[in-house]
C-alpha cells in the first residue's frame, strides 16, 4: 500500500501523501477501532425490520469490500451491513476531503461552491443523519395503483431547483476537473484498501457480535414463520365439532 507512488504534476505524490500526512496511516487505524466501537455499541438495538423492504440493493453495500473485509455477507440483514459500512465510507471520504484541501485546488474550488450552493437550499433532508439511515431512499418503494400524493426526495428536488445553478465551466477547465477527480478517486482507492486492511484485524469481533445480537432474532423470525405456516388456520381453541 504505502510503497505505491503516483506523481501527479507538479503536486505531492499520493503515496507520499498518505504516509506524511499527519501519521494519516496511524490515524486511519485509530479511526477504523472507533468506528468498529461504534458499530458494536449500536447493534445490541438493531431488530428486524417489519415492514415490507425495498426492491432496489443499496449500492453503498451491494459489493462492499468493506463489508467483505468485515466478514458481513450477504446473509447479514442490510440494516447490521449499512450502519457499519457508512462509517467507515465516512473515514475514506474524510481522508480524501484532507488530500483535495492540500493537493487538488481546482476540484476543491468546485467543491466549495458546491456546498455553499447546497446551504443556500431550504429543505435538505439527507443531512445530519445516523449512520444507520444515511444515504438510504428517502421513501419507500411506490405501489402500484397508489401514486404518493408526495415524496421527501420530491420535496428535495424542488427546493434544489429553486438555486440556481453553478455557472458553466469553459473546456479546458472540465478538462483540468476531470484529472484531479480522477487523482481523488486513485487516492480514495488507495485509502479504501488501507482501510479495509485494518478492519481484517477486527473481523472476528464482528462475526462474534453478529452471531450473539443478530442471529438469535433472525433465528426467532423464521421459527415463528413456521408455526404460522404449519398451522394457518390454527386460532388455539381447536376445530368445530372436534
Amino acid at each position: 500500500m504505502t510503497g505505491d507512488v503516483i506523481r501527479h504534476g507538479g503536486n505531492a505524490p499520493i503515496g507520499a501523501d498518505l504516509r506524511d500526512n499527519g501519521a494519516v496511516e496511524r490515524s486511519l487505524e485509530t479511526q477504523v477501532d472507533q468506528a468498529v466501537e461504534a458499530w458494536l455499541r449500536w447493534l445490541p438495538r438493531w431488530e428486524p425490520a417489519t415492514h415490507r423492504g425495498r426492491v432496489a440493493p443499496c449500492r453503498r453495500c451491494l459489493g462492499s469490500p468493506v463489508l467483505s473485509a468485515a466478514g458481513l455477507g450477504s446473509d447479514v440483514p442490510h440494516g447490521v451491513q449499512h450502519g457499519l459500512s457508512t462509517r467507515i465510507k465516512t473515514i475514506v471520504d474524510n481522508a480524501v476531503a484532507h488530500y483535495t484541501a492540500r493537493n487538488l485546488p481546482m476540484l476543491q474550488a468546485e467543491l466549495d461552491q458546491q456546498a455553499d450552493r447546497n446551504r443556500s437550499r431550504t429543505y435538505r433532508p439527507a443531512e445530519g443523519l445516523e449512520p444507520e439511515f444515511d444515504g438510504l431512499p428517502m421513501d419507500p418503494d411506490p405501489v402500484p395503483g397508489a401514486p404518493f400524493l408526495f415524496t421527501i426526495a420530491g420535496l428535495a428536488d424542488e427546493a434544489d431547483a429553486a438555486v440556481p445553478a453553478l455557472p458553466p465551466l469553459t473546456e479546458d477547465a472540465k478538462a483540468a476537473l476531470r484529472q484531479e477527480v480522477r487523482l481523488a478517486d486513485e487516492y480514495a482507492s488507495m485509502v479504501g484498501r488501507e482501510v479495509c486492511t485494518i478492519l481484517l484485524r477486527h473481523r472476528l469481533r464482528i462475526q462474534t457480535a453478529v452471531a450473539q445480537y443478530v442471529e438469535p432474532q433472525i433465528a426467532a423470525l423464521l421459527d415463528e414463520l413456521t408455526r404460522s405456516l404449519d398451522a394457518p388456520f390454527d386460532s388455539g381453541d381447536g376445530l368445530p365439532g372436534v
